[in-house]
């Protein structure tokens, strides 16, 4: 017999995570399979969060019709294709999709046109600050054309004054200097200036329960994810 834990992990329709850097890959490819009737995810900043836990994702939640991906700057670092699209491969897994946000993502044409060949229900997608992707005389007509099937297209350029969250100045570097130390210096640079503005702790990340309190099923959550099974 399920536990309330456990039903209430398996009826879970949406799921918000925000700035949760305490959630990792193995935490969300174990949660998520008890999630299956999913409709709406969000995982923005959860910057321990990569490709690999997508891939889970779109297999575990295969109701998902809702996901959101910020990140809280563009960090161009002129790398191959293949490794910019490594998430937009994943998420093309998301066949349920009806809305997509992916600000600030690294994906290309490449990694678009992949998406949109696999998630034909696509209606709004959002690539604000996806500064990889060319829109402009690079975009083939066949890509042109998948474009035009989304009824709510956010370009990269488009204005993020309507933006949840503080955008930040998009960066680039080469992609030769991301194998040095010089581009972790300028990454913790950057992030240190950031921080300046960032006035205590968002509550994002703060458990809700005891440990105590918790069944078998909720402490498969990871701490930062709790407060959802509330």
């Amino acid at each position: 017999m399920k536990t309330a834990g456990a039903l209430r992990a398996s009826c879970l329709k949406s799921l918000h995570l925000i700035s949760c850097s305490g959630v990792s890959n193995e935490g969300i490819e174990e949660a998520i399979k008890e999630f299956p009737l999913l409709e709406e995810l969000e995982l923005s900043f959860c910057d321990n969060v990569t490709h690999e836990a997508y891939a889970v994702i779109g297999i575990a939640c295969p109701q998902l019709k809702r996901f959101r991906l910020s990140k809280q700057s563009f960090y161009g670092s002129g790398a191959p294709s293949w490794m910019n699209n490594q998430e937009a491969r994943e998420i093309a897994n998301m066949h349920e999709l009806r809305s997509l946000q992916l600000f600030a993502n690294n994906l290309t044409n490449e990694g678009l046109s992949t998406i949109l060949d696999n998630c034909p229900h696509l209606e709004s997608l959002d690539i604000r600050h996806c500064f990889n992707v060319d829109m402009g005389d690079a975009m083939d007509d066949s890509l042109r054309a998948k474009c035009t099937r989304i009824k709510m297209l956010r370009p990269p350029d488009d204005s993020t004054h309507d933006n949840d969250f503080h955008v930040y100045t998009p960066r680039r570097v080469s992609f030769a200097s991301t194998s040095s130390i010089g581009w972790y210096t300028d990454l913790e640079s950057m992030y240190s200036e950031e921080s300046e503005d960032n006035d205590g702790d968002d509550g994002y990340s703060n458990p809700s329960r005891y440990e105590d309190d918790l069944d078998k099923y909720d402490k498969m959550l990871p701490r930062s994810m709790r407060t959802f099974l509330k």
